[in-house]
């Protein structure tokens, strides 16, 4: 149980993967907790299902506005564009590093350890992505493997990674679980 704890969910304004917003939101619910999304402007961010336009969500904190501090832990979901966008703006770059930093889980699904990357924190973890991500992990230093989830300790917090949207499943209760942790 994660209760009493608050999940960043931190989103670019367009493009996030719905699927790997809303199921991993709701085991966070589930198990307690309280997610909240973060995204690096104001209003409402639109989903995706793949390439078509799915829902609209509204923006809870700016990420320019908050820090890691302020919340228990990290989910970052994928989508192709979103990790994309992610890492071209500082501020949501510095977000996700402070949590590195503090020592806070984070659980990152596939594309989104784009993100991870541009903030120079995956050097000696082992984790997981969409295949496409392999080369630039690995350049950044890190060991990719192909599994369903990976849950690396090997560094200063708990990072939970998973491939696609078919390992869900996994990844929401791994990321769950780090968060109870």
């Amino acid at each position: 149980m994660i209760q009493g704890k608050t999940i960043a969910f931190l989103v670019a304004p367009e493009g996030v993967e719905q699927v790997e917003l809303t199921e991993p939101w709701k085991a966070v619910q589930q198990a307690g907790g309280t997610p909240k999304l973060v995204s690096v402007e104001r209003g409402e961010i639109q989903a995706f299902h793949h390439l078509d336009k799915a829902d609209t969500f509204p923006v809870d904190a700016v990420a320019g506005e908050v820090s890691a501090a302020d919340f228990d832990a990290l989910v970052l979901p994928g989508g192709v564009a979103n990790p994309d966008f992610l890492r071209t703006r500082p501020e949501a770059v510095r977000f996700v590093k402070e949590f590195f930093e503090a020592g806070k889980p984070v659980a990152a699904i596939c594309h989104a350890p784009w993100t991870l990357v541009e903030a120079d924190v995956v050097r000696g973890r082992t984790l997981t992505s969409w295949p496409s991500l392999q080369t630039d992990l690995r350049n950044a230093g890190a060991t990719w493997v192909d599994q369903e989830v990976m849950v690396c300790t090997d560094g200063p917090n708990t990072l939970v990674t998973s491939r696609k949207p078919d390992d869900l499943k996994a990844f929401c209760q791994a990321a769950v679980d780090a968060f109870g942790a």
